[in-house]
């Protein structure tokens, strides 16, 4: 492995897109932590400590997949979150939007076009996100005095000038993804992201161990803490977690499928025997996205409802407490059959968004390559949905497995959540996926240059 690594390192080219994609990507953590001029950082910190429920929750979970930082105003808070948010608008309006589908259908200068519309559309987010986030914290009175008028509000120009900073910063983040898709190394949005979530590892790991380092080692634990069995356990189920999340991510049902023969001249072209790979978790990792996002509106929208109405009872019992009980993270049995339900959900709803049988099977009989025991067209399209749904009930299974270890392994194991996190759930999934993809570029580079890849046996 290390002789591997030499080599890369080695490859000037490669050298240098590794070097440019690691001098980005410190950029965006520099600026991670640049607090907005009007924000006060001692008032936001107190903040965050008191949100420690169903609002902390909402921005640690936004966290998680947008490479934001919600808990602190700064000029990356909203992270890429609108950029997200707009390419998942248009791949959903593609799908039923006539123009948007034959635009996408062009091919390049199609999805230029629709690139074009996405970056105006994330501008767009970016103001409306900017504007209600500025709200909340002088509603929260989170503002600086200094900044403060007479009466005590923040002015519009100080308002719009924040407006303006979150929103150049998010553009900003957008521009260094597309600088390290075409000149250094990997998928830029998808490494910031990733880049977000490995730099909690240190803090979550600190937490654990936390207690040991001030009480002291032991076999065992006392006082609700973390003996060295536990963290024996919990370092062996990681690399279960992560060998399973492995497996099931690059899991493939292969269809074979025959070309047919063509002769010209005295040669004969075709008939090769080949397979058509479908993926086990088509749907990668949005359905836990959708999923955890849709289901803290009811925690919010309860827990806001409680403060306000806190003696609306219903048989002896506060309604609206009993209300966010029901779906707060972790705490309760109805919101881990709901979480599992809607990913079951969202698994076949986005699956059936970005496959089209139909299509594949009219490529397939264009190209002369037809699946044995299937005639080309109606039959073939029939036959690879019936294999999506099937494999797609195993992979949405997997994708409900991996969402609920976090919550099992806290409630059972009494580990904090911002440990457990890193146990499954999106954060785990994304990490895994863009490390295969990164590792897949660069091996395209060592293949080109007749080395094996990182990858593959020496």
């Amino acid at each position: 492995m290390w002789e591997k690594i030499r080599i890369v390192f080695s490859i000037p080219e490669l050298r240098q897109k590794i070097f440019l994609t690691l001098f980005l990507l410190a950029i965006y953590r520099i600026g991670w932590q640049i607090p907005l001029p009007v924000c006060d950082p001692v008032k936001m910190t107190r903040f965050a400590e008191g949100q420690r429920g169903t609002f902390g929750a909402m921005m640690e979970q936004v966290a998680i997949f947008s490479a934001s930082n919600l808990s602190e105003a700064t000029i990356f808070g909203l992270g890429i979150m609108p950029y997200i948010s707009a390419s998942i608008i248009f791949q959903l309006l593609a799908t039923v939007w006539g123009p948007l589908e034959r635009l996408q259908k062009e091919g390049e200068s199609g999805r230029k076009k629709i690139n074009e519309y996405t970056r105006y559309a994330t501008v767009g987010l970016c103001l409306f996100q900017s504007y209600f986030y500025m709200s909340v914290l002088i509603r929260y009175d989170l503002i600086r005095d200094s900044f403060l008028n007479a009466d005590g509000n923040l002015g519009f120009g100080w308002q719009l000038t924040a407006v303006l900073t979150m929103t150049a910063g998010t553009t900003f983040l957008m521009w260094l993804g597309e600088q390290i898709d075409e000149y250094g190394i990997g998928n830029g949005i998808s490494l910031l992201i990733m880049a977000g979530i490995l730099a909690r590892m240190p803090a979550a790991g600190w937490e654990l161990i936390r207690p040991m380092a001030m009480e002291g080692f032991e076999l065992g634990s006392t006082g609700g803490g973390i003996g060295v069995d536990k963290l024996l356990v919990l370092a062996a189920m990681f690399v279960g977690v992560v060998l399973g999340v492995v497996f099931i991510t690059q899991g493939q049902r292969r269809i074979p499928t025959q070309s047919a023969k063509h002769v010209r001249g005295r040669r004969v072209y075709g008939g090769t025997r080949q397979y058509l790979p479908l993926r086990v978790n088509q749907a990668g990792v949005m359905p836990i996205i959708f999923a955890s996002s849709l289901l803290l509106f009811p925690s919010v929208i309860f827990a806001q409802m409680a403060q306000w109405w806190p003696n609306v009872e219903l048989g002896g019992v506060r309604l609206f407490n009993w209300l966010n009980n029901v779906f707060s993270r972790g705490e309760s049995y109805t919101y881990n059959v709901l979480y599992i339900a809607l990913i079951y959900f969202f698994c076949y709803f986005w699956t059936a968004i970005t496959f089209n049988p139909k299509d594949m099977a009219d490529n397939l009989k264009n190209y002369g390559t037809f699946i044995p025991g299937h005639r080309p067209g109606r039959r073939t399209a029939d036959y690879l949905e019936k294999v999506m749904v099937r494999i797609t009930y195993v992979g949405a299974g997997f994708l409900a497995v991996v969402a609920i270890i976090p919550t099992l392994i806290a409630n059972w194991m009494g580990v904090p959540w911002g440990v457990a996190s890193f146990y499954g759930g999106t954060g785990l999934l994304i990490a895994v996926s863009v490390a295969f993809d990164l590792v897949q570029k660069i091996d395209s580079h060592l293949v080109m240059r007749n080395y094996k890849g990182l990858l593959e046996r020496s």
